[in-house]
């Protein structure tokens, strides 16, 4: 039985109350009127491009920013709708900070109780051993769940702006801020129904998370394998929930930033990125409990199994984003783009360097067979590939909601630390209940003895 030690649990909690006060920090620290925003930019705080409007919703930047002449009639309402863009776009950064935040551990869970399905579907005989690992990291998935269910209602309930879509106006004939291609896509992208389909996904994936647990448990004591059973045929009905629901979670929580876009690998690739995040926290976890003496019976080759799915899985991934990439790059329709234009021009940085972190690092590190069975290689590794996906859903999120006006600060930082403070509290935590190997499971042996 594993033992949670005290440092580890103070830690968590200490990197959830700093991040709590950086949240806090981020959400005093904006502007609340139109007024601040320009006594912000007049005194020059912060970088000039991160005080500008972006494009997105069709205001232009306006001269004369830091001075000149008063704007008279429709100037003057020009310049003050400027203003107030750029004041949603900083208001909306630490929300986003956030949903990110929240999303990114939250797709670990998700990520690992997707696998864990595919291992008992599959009648994977190497893996049992790690089943117990696995369970802990989808015990956030209901903690995950509340968060990103209330996130969502804020935003129904206009609490924040970081859904575009949201805006009554946009689907008003009458108002000047009419929006046709989002009136078009109203009998989908709609408060209500965006809110039951979440209610369902979300729903769903616990319930699976619950049984399969709840199997997983009575299986230790059970005398023959009907819970075996009982989780087989669930993780192969889950499995094909989940193949529809991930992808509508997709098309609803991250490509519904940006309604004018679309694109028909969008869920697939929200998927590699899920896996192998996912995998790559089940490798990184069952290192820390075998440095600390537990899981005596995984050894090399089930190490060098984890690494060469996040070796696969990172591969898969660029497949899924060059594909996605050049076919709309090559065909260059403007509505297409676009999204692509917005993120090279306004976050060139972290748009090429999401791709070194997650393909080039893992294939150089990883391609060789025997680095996959040195410990602190994979850890090197993994530690670099969950930082490049967080990158790669801050590119997907951020120059939606905050634009141009985006930079890495204390409302990042400070989500980063609060939700992960909570992870590792809850999924180390998760530990300490059961047993650490499903003794009873038909395949356990076969695991023990795994070695090639």
């Amino acid at each position: 039985m594993y033992t949670l030690p005290s440092k580890l649990k103070l830690f968590a909690i200490i990197f959830m109350v700093t991040g709590a006060l950086g949240i806090v920090s981020g959400f005093l620290s904006t502007p609340k009127t139109t007024a601040e925003v320009k006594e912000m930019m007049a005194s020059g705080h912060g970088d000039d491009h991160n005080l500008e409007a972006s494009s997105n919703d069709g205001h232009d930047a306006v001269e004369g920013t830091h001075g000149g002449e008063v704007p008279h009639g429709d100037d003057a309402h020009d310049d003050e709708a400027h203003y107030e863009h750029i004041m949603h776009q900083m208001q909306n950064r630490p929300w986003s900070a956030i949903y990110i935040a929240s999303f990114f551990f939250f797709m670990i869970s998700l990520g690992v109780l997707a696998f864990y399905a595919i291992q008992y579907a599959s009648q994977a005989g190497w893996s049992p051993v790690l089943f117990r690992v696995m369970e802990a990291i989808t015990a956030y998935l209901p903690w995950a769940s509340v968060i990103i269910l209330i996130l969502l209602s804020l935003s129904v309930m206009d609490v924040n702006h970081i859904f575009h879509w949201m805006d009554p106006d946009l689907i008003n004939p009458e108002s000047d801020k009419y929006d046709k291609l989002i009136d078009g896509k109203s009998g989908w992208l709609n408060k209500a129904w965006f809110l039951i389909r979440a209610a369902i996904f979300l729903l769903g994936w616990n319930l699976y998370r619950h049984y399969s647990r709840k199997f997983s448990i009575l299986d230790d004591t059970a005398e023959d394998n009907r819970y075996f059973k009982k989780n087989f045929r669930i993780a192969a009905g889950f499995l094909v929930f989940f193949i529809y629901t991930e992808s509508i979670m997709s098309w609803d929580w991250l490509m519904s930033f940006d309604p004018h876009w679309f694109s028909t690998l969008y869920g697939w690739y929200v998927f590699a990125g899920m896996m192998v995040c996912g995998i790559t926290v089940i490798a990184l976890i069952t290192i820390v409990l075998k440095a600390q003496g537990y899981l005596e019976f995984v050894n090399d080759s089930h190490i060098h199994d984890l690494a060469k799915f996040m070796f696969a899985f990172s591969i898969f991934w660029t497949y899924l984003w060059f594909s996605q990439f050049m076919l709309i790059w090559y065909a260059n329709i403007p509505e297409e783009v676009t999204y692509f234009v917005t993120r090279i021009e306004d976050y060139n940085l972290p748009f090429f360097g999401m791709l070194a972190l997650n393909f080039i690092f893992p294939l150089l590190l990883l391609m060789n067979s025997d680095y996959k069975r040195v410990n602190w290689f994979v850890v090197l590794t993994g530690i670099v590939i969950l930082a490049g996906h967080y990158v790669d859903l801050f590119v997907m999120v951020m120059p939606a909601t905050v634009g141009t006006s985006w930079y890495i600060g204390l409302p990042e930082i400070g989500a980063m630390l609060f939700f992960f403070g909570l992870f590792v509290y809850v999924v180390f935590t998760a530990l300490t209940k059961q047993p650490l190997i499903a003794k009873h499971n038909p395949f356990i042996k076969e695991s023990k003895q795994y070695h090639y």
